[in-house]
Parts: C-alpha cells; structure tokens; sequence
C-alpha cells in the first residue's frame, strides 16, 4: 500500500522493510509522547529466516544478504532458517550498545515477561524458557545450555555450546539439497557442525565426531521425555515424538 509500495524501488520485500523501520518509528514516537519511554522494555525479533519469496539473487546484486552468511533461509533446519535478529531496548535497564552471545529463543519471551512481571512460575505453560533478564542486565547466560529447533518438514536439530546436530539428510525445508534428493545423492542421513569454526555450515562432520553425535542424541532424548528442556518435573507430550532419521537408532553413552 502506498506510500511504500514500490517505495525501496527493489521488490516489495524491501518495501516491507521500509514499512517496518517507519512503524517502528511511529511506536517509539508514542512511547515518547505518553510518557512511556523510560519504563518500557521493547523486543523487536522475528519468527525465521528470510523467505526466499524476497528474491535473494536481486538482494545481492545490491550487497545485502539477508541471511547475513548463513546457510539457507525460511523453512530450513540451517541456522538462516532460524537466526533472527533479537533486538531489546529498555532505558534504565539494557546498557545501550550492548551486545550478547547468550543462546536464546522466542520460548525465552515467555519466561522473562514472566519474571518481569512477578508471575510464579507454572508447571506447564513456558516450559521450554530461560528469563532473559540477567542476560539484558550483562550476563552471559539465561541459563540455557541447549536449544532444539525443527525445519518446515518436521526434522529435528539440537543445539549445544558451538555443536549443532542435524537429524536431517538436506535443508529439511525448501533450499538445496532438499531431503529426498540429499539421500538419493547418498549422503549422510544427519549432519554435525560446529558452528565457531563453520557458521556457514558446510562441513558436515557426522562421521568425525560419532561420540558428539551420540551425546546430542541423548541430550535431545532426554528433553523430549521430559517434555521441557528447562528443570522442573517432567510433563507430558501432547503426541507420540518420532525425531530418529531412517535406519538411525539410539545408543547410550558409555
């Protein structure tokens, strides 16, 4: 809608951008003008990657690249189809220019508007959160240790520390190699990386590290039994969970 359509004079993904920068603005302006500013905490994310409907190649050959180097995009069990920006403003509380590297997910909000707003943690309902409000006061961690994620097609990833284990052949989304032609192809049915030494993702170390596999396996058994990844009591799956790949079984550590 005008006035920003055809507005960036890219694609109206751009144009979309634009619009979300000038709303922003307008929700700022009226903090500011209500007298709200100093005393409310602002979470600008997003729920996945960049959908390739933005038309990736176009984007590039004006130098920006939405997944910011990592692989694949919207749907994929790549880090593109799952890290977002996670922007937190709240004057008085957030050190401005901060930065973090806590390992963090949208399961997180619940959590910390939980604590912020001195509700008793419940047994169910935000189970799978860390509060992030000692990481926006300078800490390093929530707490959390590691994160579970899922691509379009229902495959499971875990993440731990710089590890991250793929339970899929492919992307398990809409990127190259889709899962089916990865398994034609004859590859690995999971795929393991580390991602402080490759963010992009390329290296599929699977066959290097089988003790890591197997560690990550169990990490994500367990969490899936306890139906939380958080500690507390364990509470029931609303289904049956199936995460093992074809012909991929679980060993115990020894």
């Amino acid at each position: 809608m005008p006035p920003f359509k055809d507005a960036s004079k890219l694609n109206p993904y751009a144009d979309f951008v634009m619009q979300i920068d000038h709303h922003m603005g307008q929700v700022f302006a009226a903090l500011k003008e209500n007298g709200l500013d100093d005393n409310t905490l602002v979470i600008f994310t997003s729920d996945n990657g960049c959908s390739p409907e933005a038309n990736f190649a176009l984007l590039k050959s004006k130098g920006h690249d939405p997944s910011g180097g990592y692989r694949g995009h919207k749907a994929d069990i790549y880090e593109a189809g799952h890290r977002v920006a996670f922007i937190a403003r709240w004057p008085g509380n957030i050190k401005q220019g901060q930065n973090s590297n806590a390992l963090a997910c949208l399961t997180d909000v619940y959590s910390t508007l939980e604590e912020l707003t001195d509700q008793k943690r419940k047994k169910t309902g935000g189970e799978d959160g860390y509060s992030l409000l000692k990481v926006f006061r300078g800490e390093n961690s929530s707490g959390r240790d590691a994160l579970i994620s899922h691509s379009i097609n229902g495959s499971f990833a875990i993440r731990q520390g710089n590890w991250k284990l793929c339970l899929s052949a492919g992307s398990g989304g809409w990127s190259a190699p889709k899962d089916n032609i990865a398994l034609k192809r004859g590859m690995p049915a999971m795929q393991l990386f580390n991602l402080e030494q490759d963010h992009a993702e390329k290296n599929n170390l699977v066959a290097k590290h089988p003790e890591k596999v197997t560690e990550l396996l169990n990490l994500l058994d367990q969490q899936v039994k306890n139906g939380r990844c958080t500690p507390g009591e364990s509470v029931p799956n609303d289904r049956e969970i199936q995460f093992l790949p074809k012909g991929v079984s679980l060993s115990k550590r020894d």
